[in-house]
């Protein structure tokens, strides 16, 4: 199994939906360097982020309970490493 706590951010945040979520698709983008400068730039190049998740397990649920399980998912470096994440959360045969 990945260790969770180990790698690039972008990797940890992949490694955290994968085992969280289980998706069927995930794209994660580290959009800091368009960031740099501003607040929450702590200079590490790795801040700000966009994903987008699909799973079976957002089926039914609201776009706000999609974003809480992927906030949930990734509790830890938003308290610790992450200052802003952009979230497209969808079920499977949603555009």
């Amino acid at each position: 199994m990945t260790d969770l706590a180990t790698g690039s951010v972008q990797d940890q945040i992949t490694a955290r939906l994968t085992a969280t979520l289980v998706p069927t698709q995930l794209t994660v983008v580290n959009e800091s360097g368009l960031h740099a400068g501003h607040m929450g730039d702590d200079g590490t190049g790795e801040t700000h982020f966009r994903v987008e998740v699909e799973t079976p397990q957002f089926e039914g649920l609201n776009r706000v309970a999609r974003q809480r399980l992927v906030n949930q998912a990734l509790a830890e470096l938003l308290s610790t490493k992450i200052h802003a994440l952009a979230i497209k959360a969808r079920a499977p045969g949603e555009i």
